[in-house]
């Protein structure tokens, strides 16, 4: 069982997991053995998931999941199948927790009066400052 958040809770047999050659660290052992670990998983068919779940995962994450509705997470980071399949399991799970994240609603506020009499203060000091300048150049 991968925990998602505190709520949501997807079962490893929802995942497939396939190896591959990887073009990570390993030397000699790349050429030779299938390292590279890409997860899978079906949301079009998840039990796990809400619809409103599968819609905002589908809506953030649209680059990762193709035209069958499957989620796509690949990791060759490591030299062992056994590290690469557990830092796939730790992405999708970042993935999709912060996929499932909700924003919270900005609340629009008024300018402070304060703030707006001091930006104007400031702006009649540098135009004064400005002024003089100009005058100072047409003495000389």
């Amino acid at each position: 069982m991968i925990e998602i958040t505190h709520d949501l809770i997807i079962s490893e047999d929802e995942l497939e997991f396939q190896a591959s050659r990887s073009s990570g660290p390993g030397g000699q052992n790349v050429n030779k053995v299938n390292t590279r670990i890409t997860l899978f998983f079906d949301m079009a068919g998840s039990r796990s998931l809400s619809d409103k779940q599968k819609r905002r995962i589908l809506y953030r994450l649209s680059t990762r999941i193709d035209k069958n509705g499957r989620l796509r997470v690949v990791s060759q980071k490591f030299r062992t199948q056994k590290a690469n399949r557990n830092a796939a399991i730790e992405r999708f799970q970042q993935l999709l927790a912060e996929a499932l994240k909700t924003k919270k609603v900005r609340k629009k506020t008024k300018v402070p009066y304060v703030a707006k009499q001091e930006r104007l203060e400031e702006k009649r000091k540098r135009s004064l400052l400005k002024r003089q300048r100009a005058q100072k150049h047409e003495i000389e």
